[in-house]
């Protein structure tokens, strides 16, 4: 890993504390001491009295990491975020709340998380008659992904129902990690064909509810008006997180193999000089997020699937095995397949 990756996997974000603003009544629900917990990783518990108070995305983690380890519920993520919904994304979610159809609420979720949940990102891939929402955590270095990808699974379906009615299905959710020990809760919850070691958390869902909209949606323009305006003047004081939206686009495009310099300026409504120079601005490269995102995820596939070497090599778009071995060495000094092994028997 080169330096300036390094630099970048000890960068923090910000979330609202809404998204798991009901973990301390979850932990109380499990017989587990909140209070020791909170105290234990340094954590106000003061912070979750407001759902707008911030904390920072690697605290979440450390913060979920250690109630699983206290609890002993391996499905700790996926029970907050059954509390969750439109709610737990601030004005974003009541600028979704108000859109003409779930498709569009979907979009501005996707557009607009990281004004309200930095380091995450979510994309609506719509083929044919089937809809894929897929989730995942962007930013390095943070605990308990799994469990917080399982919530955010969890919510979205939340936020789909409130759009569509309570009997709404998916057809299907994908998680990027293995089979839990015990599905059940997972069944469940999302009452529905489950798939594990997926590339991408996400809810595969007829397309046909993307016309939906809330019964209770109101049809004020000016109301939409100035919520526009409210998130336009976010997105203007946002620009100093540049790296973190490229950062998000990344993601997605790592995994459809259109990760090029010229496609994601593309995406911006920029040249390629121009990302260049917004990023050299930060102190990063278009390279420097791309090698980080590929080895992210390459750790992620390894550490949370069952995924062999060359399906993960496949997921990264490399020609082959030998070829990811090689970028995977660069990145950590090791091959995967050691990598992985190492990780097992810590555990």
């Amino acid at each position: 890993m080169t330096r300036r990756t390094a630099k970048l996997h000890a960068r923090d974000v910000t979330v609202r504390i809404s998204g798991v603003q009901s973990m301390p009544a979850v932990l109380e629900s499990l017989g587990a001491d909140s209070a020791r917990i909170f105290a234990a990783e340094k954590v106000d518990p003061a912070l979750f009295d407001d759902p707008e108070n911030p904390i920072s995305l690697a605290a979440i983690g450390r913060l979920v990491h250690r109630s699983v380890e206290v609890t002993g519920c391996q499905h700790f993520g996926l029970l907050v975020g059954q509390k969750g919904g439109l709610r737990s994304f601030g004005l974003v979610g009541v600028f979704a709340r108000y859109s003409p159809d779930l498709q569009t609420a979907l979009s501005r979720l996707g557009t607009y998380i990281h004004l309200y949940h930095g380091g995450q990102a979510v994309n609506l891939d719509v083929a044919s008659d089937v809809a894929t929402l897929s989730y995942s955590i962007v930013q390095p270095g943070i605990k308990a992904v799994d469990q917080i990808e399982d919530g955010a699974l969890a919510i979205f379906c939340n936020v789909i129902r409130s759009f569509c009615g309570a009997n709404w299905l998916p057809l299907e959710i994908r998680f990027a990690h293995r089979r839990p020990g015990n599905p059940r809760p997972f069944i469940q919850a999302f009452r529905t064909s489950l798939q594990f070691d997926a590339e991408q958390s996400a809810i595969v869902f007829s397309a046909n509810w993307l016309r939906r909209r809330r019964a209770d949606a109101e049809a004020d323009t000016d109301l939409q008006r100035l919520l526009a305006r409210q998130i336009e003047s976010l997105e203007a004081s946002y620009g100093d997180e540049f790296p973190e939206q490229v950062r998000s686009v990344l993601r997605s495009g790592l995994l459809a193999g259109h990760a090029s310099a010229d496609k994601v300026a593309a995406l911006f409504s920029m040249h390629r000089r121009t990302l260049t120079r917004r990023l050299a601005a930060h102190g990063t490269s278009f390279t420097d997020l791309a090698e980080e995102g590929r080895f992210e995820f390459a750790q992620r596939m390894l550490r949370s699937t069952n995924l062999d070497i060359t399906g993960i090599a496949a997921a990264l778009d490399y020609a082959d095995a030998s070829a990811f071995t090689r970028a995977f060495r660069r990145w950590s000094g090791t091959t995967p397949a050691l990598w992985r092994t190492k990780r097992a028997n810590r555990a």
